[in-house]
């Protein structure tokens, strides 16, 4: 699961860019989560409301179901790590996007405007940036309406299997058909492992043998 965060200073333009690189990335059929560093003490339950009831009676969580949706409710005494809120959201998303969370190490796309001063981020820390006006850094550049070719950059820095790689899956000496979905999770799963291994820095082919014995 690929995590890029959406960093910027307030009224910079960070929700805005949300909201277009998530239609451009459903669009191609990527599967996404969002997750938004919000104020302190926001409220979802509202007083009088039934989970805010609940809640008052001494639960200390309070789960909201609907055909819908599902909402989780839960007091907590410090504010939860990006690590955290993914374990939460869980494993199903190929692609996490939050808005905040300058301090993660995550990929970073800062959304700077000339009329707020200068960048949050060094270049170091930055994969591209989506600017009003043009930087002097070694850093990928994009306007505000420039959100197809930033999303290509996503797509082949984090997201996309090159068509001259190739995922197999055989059992048993039998060739197992695989989606574009599964064959990239696959990919990226086995590679991103093995490529952490002593002497596995660069992978240019990868066969792994699994031999069950008899019971």
């Amino acid at each position: 699961m690929v995590v890029i965060s959406i960093v910027g200073k307030s009224d910079s333009g960070k929700t805005t860019l949300l909201e277009r690189l998530i239609g451009e990335l459903k669009r191609r059929g990527h599967n996404l989560a969002t997750i938004k560093h919000s104020v302190p003490d926001f409220e979802l339950d509202h007083p009088g409301k039934d989970s805010w009831r609940l809640a008052e009676a001494g639960s200390n969580a309070v789960v909201l179901s609907a055909p819908q949706k599902i909402a989780f409710i839960k007091p907590v005494d410090r504010e939860a790590t990006l690590e955290e809120l993914l374990y939460l959201i869980g494993e199903n998303f190929d692609l996490v996007l939050t808005e905040g969370f300058r301090g993660s190490n995550a990929p970073k796309i800062e959304v700077h405007r000339k009329e707020l001063g200068g960048l949050l981020c060094s270049p170091e820390e930055l994969f591209a940036l989506v600017t009003d006006e043009p930087l002097d850094i070694p850093v990928p550049q994009f306007s505000p309406g420039e959100v197809e070719a930033l999303v290509d950059l996503m797509e082949k820095r984090f997201l996309a299997v090159p068509e001259a790689e190739e995922t197999l899956l055989i059992i048993n000496d039998t060739p197992i058909p695989l989606n574009p979905f599964v064959k990239g999770i696959i990919h990226k799963t086995l590679l991103g492992m093995v490529s952490a291994l002593k002497g596995a820095e660069e992978v240019r082919s990868l066969r792994i043998s699994l031999r069950r014995g008899q019971v």
